[in-house]
């Protein structure tokens, strides 16, 4: 079984994607996670993020990862390194857009991923384009959406129980330069299925949103 989760920063996908996998007894996969995997490794290898084919190259060479501890969590590694932590950074947030915007780049990365889906029993992915690109034919897709200022509060939230300091307004600007860029760029933009499910999270607790899925499924 594939389930493609889709939707904007901020609208829950992580958390309940894992939440979904989980009870489902599947694997979660991370797209967004791996783009942010090859984006550390071109910013410490001090590349010109506007050069396609190094890009490509570094992609094609990568060794990604996804990991599931039941005490640890969800972990990155890349190359062999736990980079859990430093790809969630804000300044790397702010440069993904130019790896995430690269064909060849996006073309390496859904072989990947499928690959990684098709390895078990079973996969939830979540990202911008899993339902329309990297999985079409899931067996259900669903769009997960929320009001602007509730994912600019949730937003801002995972970052400071992350431990980082950054004022409200900042994060604000972030979430709608990359509302701005998932949605206008020219490869795999973010947009919603035609045969997806879509829901509103605004007001919904994760475990209300994660039951809502799940009975989409049953």
């Amino acid at each position: 079984m594939i389930i493609a989760i889709d939707g904007p920063a901020g609208s829950g996908k992580s958390t309940v994607s894992k939440m979904v996998a989980e009870k489902l007894g599947i694997l979660y996969v991370d797209t967004g996670a791996m783009y942010r995997a090859i984006t550390l490794k071109a910013v410490n290898m001090h590349l010109d993020l506007k050069d396609a084919d190094r890009l490509i190259e570094i992609t094609k060479n990568s060794d990604i990862k996804l990991l599931h501890d039941k005490d640890k969590g969800f972990s990155v590694l890349l190359d062999g390194k736990d980079v859990s932590k430093e790809i969630r950074t804000p300044e790397l947030t702010n440069k993904v857009k130019f790896i995430a915007g690269v064909p060849g780049v996006r073309e390496e990365m859904v072989k990947i991923q499928r690959k990684i889906a098709r390895s078990g029993q079973g996969a939830v992915l979540e990202g911008r384009d899993i339902g329309t690109i990297v999985f079409p034919d899931a067996d259900r897709k669903i769009y997960l959406n929320a009001d602007f200022k509730e994912r600019v509060k949730r937003r801002h939230k995972e970052l400071v129980e992350g431990g980082q300091k950054i004022d409200y307004a900042a994060i604000k600007a972030d979430v709608d330069r990359r509302d701005r860029n998932d949605m206008e760029r020219k490869v795999a933009p973010l947009k919603k299925a035609d045969d997806a499910i879509e829901i509103d999270t605004t007001k919904l607790t994760i475990e209300e949103t994660v039951e809502k899925i799940l009975s989409c499924i049953k």
